[in-house]
Order: structure tokens, then C-alpha cells, then sequence
């Protein structure tokens, strides 16, 4: 009973870390997108490839990251899809928010 406990919150502390670090990457990645694009307009600023690609690396840093930290055991294509679509889904959202709002860095 008690090592089902320990597996639980060891599984559970792996989740939320897991989609801390997913949440937080993307955000990183929107600003490091707006800085890259600079001050131009979101139409613009939609179009630049440099900054698109910020997201990309962020995706693709975080699989060394989570090996180092020792959670390299992904079940397969869907942790793989879940990381990827969490930074995506933040970057998207939070770069959409600073280009509309006009923030510059």
C-alpha cells in the first residue's frame, strides 16, 4: 500500500514538473519571439521565420532537459506530442497577447 502511495506522488510530481517546464517554455519562447521580431507590426511580426523558430527550440531543448532530470521514460508519441502542443499552445497564445497589446522588448 505504501509504494503505491510513493509510485503515486512520484508519478503525479512528474506530471506537474513535466508541464511546468512545457507552460514555462513556451512562454520564454513568445518573448524571445517578440524580441526577435523587434518593433514592427503583428502582421509583420507573424511573417518573420526567426522568431517562428524560437519555438521549435524550445521544443526540441526540453527532451535533453527532461533526460538530465530523469524523466526520460515517455511513453511513447503522445508524451512527445503532449510537450510539443503545451509549448506550442503558450507560445502561440502568449506571443498572440504581446503583438496585439503592441508590448516591444
Amino acid at each position: 500500500m505504501s509504494t503505491e502511495t510513493a509510485d503515486g506522488r512520484e508519478s503525479h510530481l512528474r506530471s506537474v514538473t513535466i508541464t511546468t517546464i512545457t507552460a514555462l517554455a513556451g512562454v520564454g519562447a513568445a518573448v524571445a519571439s517578440a524580441y526577435i521580431a523587434g518593433d514592427v507590426s503583428a502582421a509583420e511580426a507573424a511573417k518573420n521565420q526567426q522568431a517562428q523558430l524560437v519555438v521549435l527550440a524550445a521544443i526540441v531543448v526540453q527532451f535533453p532537459l527532461f533526460s538530465v532530470m530523469g524523466y526520460d521514460e515517455f511513453g511513447g508519441v503522445k508524451d512527445y506530442l503532449f510537450v510539443a502542443f503545451m509549448t506550442f499552445s503558450l507560445w502561440f497564445i502568449t506571443w498572440g497577447i504581446i503583438m496585439m497589446t503592441g508590448v516591444t522588448f
